[in-house]
């Protein structure tokens, strides 16, 4: 009788195959119990939502970690290029991840939900009052003074008082970064900034080389920009406080951390280049609340072919600052169970600005709607570019030809106002470029360990300075933690994204609008109605991360290289008249 032979064992590929597809069913649970407990942490900030966040993310890191570790042994493996696509973003799906040990884990999670928990309950209260007393000042309330004040003394005390409630998070900090980086070590990367550099399929120094060339080719623009501003900041509060060679204060630029400049429009915009649209206005004339001004969101992307949102969308979003509790009041979009559970949290005020932004978190919303029937490890965008940017090109539509068809607006300005409405889009779209790039470049640093924590703030001022032309208001000390005072330092999320998105929506706009068969300058065109641009869009946004992104991007603009001409193209007509204005000026700092 012949002996039994022992079954062949399975190949490399259904082996793999079976352990990403385990991976994908046990991560999909542990990332939903991890969103669910943010959005109860953040909507509910106290001692017990810290602690259950914390909880439930070091489950999804201590997860991520042994599932990373583990697919280790496919390593040279010839795979699928979909399983292989898969085990990439295994390693590089979290944003920071602890070593093995569990001790390690529970720290981390616990570190970063404290870092959370401090920057959305912070106040800073004038003269030291009582911390109860009703004069102190939450985050919402000071961006309000540095947008509205012109009182360089107050500007001044409201810009420090919201870096003081940064400050005592510097240790914390720099434990995790400890930690992260020996997470992202055992996973095989140099540090965790490398790691983060990794999820865009290129290796980590391309990355580094593809943003410096970017940035090269927006530069000239942002310095011509920087050069009128810092000329009419200097006619407003005199040239000893805003020297014409020199960078700019920073508490002067309308904007708790000098990221955006539009709210400076009033003061930089010279007589004869038009008046442009008071947006925030013309919500007040109309009494538009914040869950109309969603609606109007939601109504933009119903135009382009785009199924509305569920019921459970309204239900369970926060769309108002409540009195009663704190609450993060970053504006964020939410899909809690990777499927229908979209919601948005934001702290909505009638304003230009305002709904602006909520367009742009609902790219988000239907950008997850649009991937959910991936697989799990696909259900994310492009790269993180991608996810931001798509917002954002839906908000280049909102032109006042689009506010007339929405009747936000009686009629649409003749050309003659263009310059002024494409100031307003500079000083935030443009002048946020530099800002965009150089959080991270900081980040990597530290992570890399060129800058140690005795360090922080002043490697903080100096890329500042290098890249944006601004400075600090007040002398700065290494018992300050300015980094810390941006909610995406002290949460961990990564920056770069923000500086690609600027980029990219204008790419991402010019390919929509030829879509939609607009004619006329870039700058003038809205694809609202446009069902063609909305099968465009749609055929990137089902995509999600199932394939490199450079086929995304072709799927859309028609070319596979992220490029900042469309940009250039949309400022083109401002960049001449800032050349004319600008003439006889002493540029750059």
């Amino acid at each position: 009788m012949a002996a039994c032979s022992a079954p062949d064992p399975p190949s490399p590929v259904a082996e793999a195959d079976a352990f990403v597809r385990a991976a994908e069913a046990r991560l999909l649970d542990l990332r939903s119990a991890a969103e669910r407990a943010a959005w109860v942490h953040q909507n509910f900030i106290s001692d017990e939502t810290t602690a259950l966040a914390a909880e439930a993310n070091a489950a999804l890191m201590g997860a991520t970690a042994e599932l990373a570790a583990a697919a280790a042994r496919f390593d040279g493996a010839a795979l699928p290029e979909d399983v292989t696509r898969k085990l990439v973003l295994l390693r590089t799906s979290l944003a920071a991840v602890a070593p093995a040990d569990v001790a390690l884990q529970q720290e981390l999670a616990q570190t970063l939900a404290d870092m959370e928990s401090a920057y959305g309950r912070g106040t800073w209260c004038p003269d030291d009052p009582d911390p109860d007393d009703d004069a102190c000042l939450d985050l919402p309330a000071l961006e309000r003074i540095l947008a509205e004040s012109r009182d360089t003394d107050e500007l001044n005390a409201v810009w420090a008082g919201w870096r003081s409630v940064a400050a005592p998070l510097r240790p914390g900090y720099a434990r995790f970064v400890e930690i992260a980086n020996a997470g992202a070590s055992e996973l095989g990367f140099a540090d965790a900034g490398a790691m983060w550099r990794s999820a865009y399929d290129m290796p980590p120094e391309e990355f580094r080389e593809e943003l410096d060339r970017l940035w090269m080719q927006v530069r000239p623009l942002y310095e011509s920009l920087h050069c009128l501003v810092r000329a009419e900041l200097g006619e407003t509060y005199g040239t000893a406080i805003v020297p014409p060679d020199e960078p700019i204060p920073a508490h002067l630029l309308g904007n708790m951390w000098a990221q955006q400049w539009g709210n400076l429009a009033d003061l930089v915009t010279p007589r004869g280049a038009g008046s442009g649209i008071d947006l925030t206005r013309e919500l007040a004339r109309r009494r538009v609340d914040p869950v109309e001004m969603v609606r109007f969101g939601e109504r933009f992307f119903s135009s382009l072919g785009f199924a509305p949102l569920p019921d459970t969308f309204w239900e369970r979003s926060l769309f108002v600052q409540p009195p009663d509790r704190d609450v993060v009041c970053h504006a964020s979009a939410w899909n809690l169970d990777y499927d229908q559970d979209v919601r948005i949290k934001m702290c909505i005020e009638p304003t230009g600005e305002h709904f602006a932004t909520i367009h742009h978190e609902l790219g988000h919303t239907y950008y997850q709607r649009a991937y959910r029937h991936q697989d799990p490890l696909f259900r994310t965008g492009a790269h993180d570019g991608f996810h931001e940017g798509i917002g954002d090109a839906v908000a280049l539509s909102i032109t006042p030809e689009y506010l007339v068809e929405v009747e936000l607006l009686g009629r649409a300005p003749d050309d003659a106002g263009d310059i002024a409405f494409l100031l307003r889009q500079a000083l935030d779209k443009v002048a946020f470029l530099p800002f965009g790039l150089l959080v991270d470049q900081w980040r990597w640093q530290v992570f890399g360990g060129e800058v140690m924590p005795g360090q922080y703030t002043e490697a903080w001022w100096r890329l500042r300075e290098e890249y944006q032309g601004v400075r600090a208001p007040a002398p700065r000390g290494e018992a300050d933690f300015d980094p810390g005072a941006k909610y995406h330092v002290s949460a961990n999320v990564p920056y770069a994204r923000y500086f690609l998105a600027h980029v990219l929506q204008f790419q991402f706009h010019r390919a929509l609008c030829d879509a939609a068969g607009a004619e006329g300058p870039l700058h003038r065109c809205s694809i609202y109605g446009s069902r063609e641009a909305g099968e465009r869009l749609r055929a990137l946004l089902r995509m999600g991360a199932s394939r490199p992104w450079s086929e995304a991007l072709e799927a859309i603009t028609r070319t596979r290289e992220m490029d900042a001409a469309a940009l250039l193209d949309y400022f083109a007509p401002l960049s001449r008249w800032l050349d004319e204005q600008n003439a006889g000026r002493m540029c750059g700092w």
